[in-house]
């Protein structure tokens, strides 16, 4: 009886900190991203954009150069198993680029699992002009940024010419102009969880990337693979708002994993109380009996006095 109770009190209790944490765990801020047809986006601006192709297939054999100057192909990084983190920056960008993956480096901290290991990373640069000196250097300081030696074989920057990288913004629905005037590139602040197949899983928007959201995305992206069954519960009680793009507790679910949480706490406790009261009748009973026992052994002495 009290193995089956310190069984019931672990299980519950892994169930409750389950739907703690999907209550407790922090959203990201919306993005501020502005529409195509907002009437105050400048002219510069009307052709950056974002159209999500959720499911959307990026081009495995779209061909690049790595940091080194290395011939690659963009499906090498998708191995089947583990998803892909897909960014655009460039390098000689004076603001957002470097914003948008100091961000992303800053909430990959914060992810339990790791580049290299549990997911890759891949930057891909819009400039067909940026160089190999300065891709090398931009990956160089995210890896002293991000500071876990894995990522050294997971986290690869890429540049290409116009049209390879225009295949796979394309593919993302990811729209970047370049203004002639100002000579650099308006482009929108947005990353990409590609599964490991190389479709799209997610987009998520911002200069600012919680943890919560990118580890929620990753597991996304996963479909389902290698989630422990914590996960699993906290994905249950999360959905992506794709107008606030971030993660959120839908309340409906949540009722359902609380109602569920319920039921198990009354059941085991009835289960418990039942088994409890079974034995302590199964003790009354045997109790009585022998207390009849001795009744009737009194009676016979008596008697056969």
């Amino acid at each position: 009886m009290m193995i089956f109770g310190s069984t019931l009190v672990r299980r519950v209790v892994r169930l409750a900190c389950a739907l703690a944490a999907c209550a407790g765990l922090a959203l990201a801020p919306s993005p501020a991203l502005a529409g195509a047809d907002d009437p105050v986006v400048p002219p510069e601006l009307k052709h950056v954009n974002v159209t999500e192709h959720l499911d959307g297939q990026v081009p495995l054999e779209a061909n690049f150069k790595d940091h080194t100057g290395k011939p690659v192909r963009l499906g090498q990084y998708f191995d089947g198993k583990r998803p892909v983190v897909l960014t655009f920056a460039y390098h000689s960008c004076p603001v957002l680029c470097s914003m948008v993956l100091n961000a992303v480096t800053d909430g990959l901290r914060g992810v339990k699992g790791t580049v290299g290991v549990d997911f890759d990373v891949v930057t891909i640069s819009i400039d067909p002009r940026d160089t190999l000196e300065k891709t090398a250097a931009k990956r160089a300081s995210i890896l002293a940024q991000y500071k876990r030696p894995e990522a050294d074989a997971g986290w690869h920057f890429l540049v290409g010419d116009e049209a390879t990288i225009a295949r796979v913004t394309s593919a993302v629905g990811y729209e970047y102009s370049y203004d002639t005037e100002q000579q650099q590139y308006a482009h929108p602040a947005v990353i990409m969880l590609l599964k490991p197949n190389g479709r799209v899983s997610r987009y998520l928007y911002g200069i600012e990337f919680n943890p919560n959201d990118l580890k929620l995305g990753i597991l996304e992206a996963t479909e389902g693979k290698s989630i422990s069954t914590i996960d699993r519960v906290i994905m249950y009680c999360y959905r992506y708002d794709p107008h606030d793009g971030k993660y959120v507790i839908v309340a409906t679910r949540l009722m359902k994993v609380g109602g569920g949480l319920t039921g198990l706490f009354l059941g085991g406790f009835l289960g418990l109380f039942w088994f409890r009261e079974r034995a302590k009748s199964k003790k009354n009973a045997l109790l009585a009996q022998m207390e009849d026992s001795k009744e009737s052994a009194a009676k016979l002495a008596e008697a056969t006095e």
